[in-house]
């Protein structure tokens, strides 16, 4: 009895080619900012529907919480619509002891007002602060894959801890770090910088002349902050430059970035 014919063997198809790519993150979620932060969603939204990377600090400020379930609900939501939950740093201040050289105190406390939370701390309570964090997340049920420190400073003792645990990614001012696969790509990020006049002007300055730079780069990132919210200025500088961007990119989240890299990365 001759064997019957099988279908022959063929290879998974390949990946779609990864289209270039806008990460947009909104920073220090908490309850005491949610306010401005959901601005900040409304702003985006208005252009377009797309998924956005929430990084959320669980203890911002220390500042005590009476009630957070409309909070919770809202974060919720926007799990369901496809958004992105990424852990922020614990406090996101920095209560280290004080910088004696003087580019690092002029980082920690003048740049960024000390809130670079992990720009000095031993590796032990930054792995401590780190467990916190994911233990807050598991406990409301959200998913987290991907850490930011405030500020994007992270300590060599810091980086050490965040090696440690099995976060996909974290992030630089001007690097995307993927920690399982161990690859490092350069993706400077569009920042306002909204606590005066002279930085809210340059700033947009800036991140014009890196749309220019970075046209042809795979990510380009822009980070918003909820202090840019009180500033109409700045909102409507970030809806033409969404409307530019958008034109040319596909909006993801950057777990989905991530993931759509490694995956090109497996196939090559």
């Amino acid at each position: 009895m001759p064997e019957p014919l099988l279908p022959l063997s063929r290879s998974p198809p390949p990946l779609p080619p990864l289209p270039p790519a806008l990460c947009i993150t909104i920073h220090d979620v908490a309850p005491s900012t949610w306010p401005l932060c959901e601005c900040l969603i409304q702003t985006v939204c208005s252009v377009a529907p797309v998924p956005l990377t929430h990084l959320v600090v669980p203890a911002y400020h220390r500042l005590p919480v009476a009630d957070d379930r409309g909070y919770r609900r809202q974060l919720d939501a926007c799990l369901r619509r496809g958004d992105e939950l990424a852990l922020h740093g614990y406090v996101h201040l920095d209560e280290a002891p004080r910088a004696t050289r003087w580019r690092d105190r002029y980082l920690r406390e003048i740049f960024t007002r000390r809130e670079g939370e992990f720009a000095a701390l031993t590796r032990e309570e930054a792995s401590r602060r780190i467990a916190l964090g994911l233990d807050w997340f598991q406990q409301r049920g959200w998913p987290v894959q991907g850490f930011v420190a405030p500020a994007w400073l992270l300590g060599a003792e810091s980086w050490r801890a965040v090696r440690q645990f099995s976060f996909a990614y974290t992030s630089t001012a001007y690097r995307l770090h993927l920690l399982r696969a161990r690859q490092v790509l350069a993706a400077p990020t569009m920042v306002y910088f909204s606590r005066n006049r002279t930085g809210r002007f340059l700033s947009q300055q800036r991140n014009d002349r890196l749309e220019n730079r970075l046209e042809q780069a795979p990510l380009i990132r822009l980070a918003l902050h909820p202090e840019d919210a009180r500033h109409p200025v700045l909102m409507q500088n970030l809806q033409a430059l969404l409307g530019r961007l958008l034109r040319r990119r596909i909006a993801m989240t950057k777990m989905d970035f991530v993931a759509h890299w490694r995956g090109q990365a497996a196939c090559a």
